[in-house]
């Protein structure tokens, strides 16, 4: 007997499709997704390629469009950027933000044993990388730079996202979690104001050409 080809097979899995799969999985079901994240293989590259460098893109691509769109307004006054002072910012955003996420997973690695943990450069790139995702997506509001704020407060969510995370892939006891989790959001912090102060410093030149 012949069989009737089905009418609704089954998409193909591309590698977009697997980042939004993940990206939805870790936002909506992070204890569940965590361990399946602290089992599966990973290498840096394929952390990387394509998870990071799809979502880091969002916030750089929606501020240029945002700034040259609507600009930035405040006290009754709206800044355009010069298109090369956004393109140099955008790129720079871009740029820092991929090297930040290996910086920060350099760091999550050291201190492991100073709480109980293990530690694990892959696993530290996976706590990195992953646990940024609300903040990458939350990167969309910049397209309205007035609903910036939002993103911010979203990209809260990711400092959950790591809490959960921390404990499972680098193996610290729950008890030293909380701790474990401040002072690497402290390091996070202090890195991503180094990153603004360099990116506001190498734009400001072009920003009026």
């Amino acid at each position: 007997m012949n069989e009737t080809p089905s009418s609704n097979p089954t998409p193909p899995v591309t590698p977009a499709s697997g980042v939004i799969e993940r990206a939805k999985n870790i936002l909506l079901k992070p204890k569940e997704t965590w361990a399946a994240i602290d089992t599966e293989p990973a290498t840096v590259q394929s952390i990387y390629v394509p998870y990071v460098v799809l979502l880091a893109a969002i916030g750089p691509i929606a501020q240029l469009i945002g700034g040259q769109v609507f600009g930035y307004g405040a006290f009754g006054v709206t800044f355009r950027p010069s298109l090369g002072s956004a393109l140099t910012s955008a790129v720079l955003s871009y740029g820092l933000a991929l090297a930040t996420i290996f910086v920060l997973a350099l760091i999550i690695d050291a201190l492991a044993p100073n709480f109980g943990g293990q530690k694990n450069q892959v696993q530290a790139l996976k706590v990195a990388a992953y646990s940024a995702t609300a903040g990458w997506l939350a990167g969309i509001f910049g397209l309205i730079p007035s609903l910036a704020i939002l993103g911010i407060l979203a990209g809260l969510y990711g400092l959950y996202l790591l809490y959960l995370g921390l404990p499972i892939l680098m193996k610290v006891p729950e008890d030293k979690a909380a701790g474990y989790t401040i002072v690497v959001v402290i390091a996070a912090v202090v890195i991503f104001l180094i990153i603004g102060v360099i990116v506001a410093s190498l734009a400001a030149p072009s920003a009026f050409m």
